[in-house]
Order: structure tokens, then sequence, then C-alpha cells
């Protein structure tokens, strides 16, 4: 019995027993298929390599705020991991399968990368100021807690239209409708990305520069992802576009931004991710117990050197004299009639002179 599914006419490159769904990911004719196959599985297994590297060099990073970030970190290297499997569905034809995974997946991986990117920013933004980090388990539930929301908006989206017909919705729906209702369905994805972007942003703004490198990471990131998202949006909402694209444009979409996400992001965290704790990126041990917003004073104020006074005694003495960059006190004349002369040696004459030892007049 012959599969349905299959065709007589198979393309160049592909086996005789292959489906036709699965024609691009080896048509010669199509050829772009197979690049974004290649693309998306050397992603993945470079993804992979940086998971397994992030258990090997837990235990060599020194810094304390640097490990606190490594299952955040963890999140998002799995989130990056779907985004490459990701591009397989939409390489492979639009059906009853993949149809829910591509509306259901898409939106859940990139707010899973954002909310982790979002978390990270976050607690750069109170680092640079010299402030205390955020907890591991504050960031994990701020990754984890963002990323829900979508979750959420994805499956009642997915549910609801499936529970409407018994029919292949998805590739039932007319293009128009299909890629309209795809868009919606992210808008609190762009809301992450927005909102990452700021947050990364304002990591510029502080006095710990130490800090500011690993801002710059996640800007360059979300600045990327900001003109991908742009591009792929465009393309797709353009009604002059043969369908057959669309399949091209997401997943191109997808590898795209999932390299940008290692190449901006990961790879340059991973350098410096074992850098031994430089004291110059933290305020002093007691700054966090310091009063803020009042006048420090070091020991006692010596009024003697106040300009102000000593213009103010020098209008008042009148003929007082002042002699500046000295001792600074006030010197003034005397008239004094004692000699402090030093008296000098005189000559006396002696009443022994004439004295040669008998009285006079003897």
């Amino acid at each position: 019995m012959t599969n349905p599914l299959a065709t007589t006419t198979q393309p160049p490159g592909c086996g005789p027993k292959l489906l036709s769904k699965y024609f691009r990911l080896c048509d010669m004719n199509e050829i772009w298929g197979i690049v974004l196959e290649a693309l998306a599985a050397l992603g993945a297994v470079t993804t992979v390599v940086f998971i397994l590297a992030l258990f090997i060099l837990v235990c060599k990073v020194q810094d304390s705020t640097k490990r606190k970030l490594l299952p955040t970190q963890f999140l998002f290297l799995l989130g990056v991991l779907g985004v490459f499997g990701l591009t397989f569905a939409f390489i492979i034809q639009l059906d009853g399968k993949t149809g829910p995974t591509r509306f259901l997946l898409f939106g859940v991986l990139f707010a899973l990368c954002f909310s982790c990117l979002l978390a990270h920013a976050l607690t750069l933004t109170r680092l640079v100021c010299g402030r205390k980090p955020l907890s591991l388990l504050l960031m994990l539930a701020l990754a984890v807690g963002l990323s829900l929301v979508q979750d959420v908006i994805a499956v009642e989206y997915v549910v609801l239209t499936m529970n409407r017909t018994n029919t292949d919705v998805f590739s039932q729906l007319s293009r128009e409708r299909r890629n309209e209702d795809f868009v919606m369905l992210l808008i609190y994805v762009m809301l992450l990305m927005a909102l990452t972007f700021l947050a990364a942003s304002l990591t510029f703004r502080g006095t710990f520069s130490g800090w500011k490198r690993h801002g710059a990471h996640i800007y360059f990131a979300s600045l990327l992802s900001i003109v991908i998202w742009v591009a792929w949006i465009t393309l797709l909402m353009l009604h002059h576009f043969d369908r057959k694209w669309d399949d091209t444009i997401l997943s191109t979409a997808l590898v795209a931004n999932g390299w940008a996400f290692l190449l901006a992001y990961v790879i340059p965290e991973f350098c410096r991710l074992t850098k031994q704790q430089n004291p110059l990126d933290y305020p002093v041990e007691d700054a966090f117990c310091k009063p803020q917003h009042m006048k420090q004073s070091y020991g006692v104020e010596n009024r003697a050197y106040s300009q102000e006074e000593i213009t103010q005694g020098l209008e008042e003495m009148g003929d007082t004299l002042y002699a500046p960059y000295s001792t600074h006190f006030q010197l003034q004349p005397q008239n004094s009639q004692k000699d402090f002369s030093i008296p000098r040696a005189q000559t006396h004459t002696s009443p022994y002179n004439n004295y040669e030892g008998r009285k006079d007049g003897s």
C-alpha cells in the first residue's frame, strides 16, 4: 500500500521513501532549507557545548556575584537550544503537527531568553551603582515568572483555536490571517525585548565600569534581536510576497536570532566568567552601612584657618599685621624701652696695681 504523503517525483538529494513534507531538508532545488538546517544544527551543537562547559566551569568561578548568575544563564542556554531546534519545525511543511508547535514554542522560547536577559540586566543596574545584586532565587523567579506569562498566552490561543474545528485549522487559515495571529501572539515577547534593551542601556550610567561590559553584551544582543524582529515582521506582513517564502523568513529569523545570542552574549560572557574578582568593581565593605546624603566630617575643623575670619579680623584690628603662609598668629608692633642687647665684657682697673707689700708712709 502506497503512503499518501509520499510522492513519485522525488527532488534531487532526497531518498525515494521520504515523505513530501520533509523535502525541504534535502531538496537541492531549494537550497535554503539545507543551509538553514546546517546552521541550526551547528548552533544547537555549539549551545550544547556551552551548557557542558557551564557545568565544568562552575567550580572555577571566583566571583560570587557571577556564580549567582549561572542558573539564569543555564536557562538562557536552554532557550537558545530550543530556538535552534524550532527552526526545523519551520523548514518542515506546515501541517496539523508543526502548526501548533510553531504557534506555541516560538513565543515561549523567546520569552524565556529575554526574561533571563532582563533578570541579568536588572541586577547589573544595581551593581554599576554600587548596590547589592539581586539574589539567586529572585533572579530565577523573575526569569521563570516573566516567561510563564507568554506560556499562558500561547497555550490559551492554541487550545481555543484548535477547538473551533476538527480540521487542520492552522494550514486552512488564510496567509494574512495566520501571519496576523502569529505576530499578535508575540506582543508580550516584544515588550520583554524592549524592557531588556532599556535595562541594558541603563547599565552604562553607573560608576563601576567593570559591570558595564556585561551590560554591553546584553545591549548588543537585544539590539540585534530588535533589528531581526523588525525585519522579519515587516517581510511577513507584506502581501505581495508569495506564501511559500513565509517559512523561509521565519526559519531564517530563528537561526539569525539564535546566533546573535551566541555571538553577542554567550561567548563574551564565557570569556569573562572565570576572571578573578576585581576589587574596583565593588564599593568598600562598609559602603552599604554608611548613611547617605550626610556631610562627612573628618577631624575637628581648625577655625584659625578660616579665610573669612582672617579677613574679618583684619578689618577689626586695623593696624594688626597678618603674615600669610605662616603660623597665622596675629603680629602686632610693640614699642618696648627695654634693652635686650647682649652685654660685652669690659676691663676694670685692678686695686692691686700699686701694691708692693707694705703700707703707705712706711
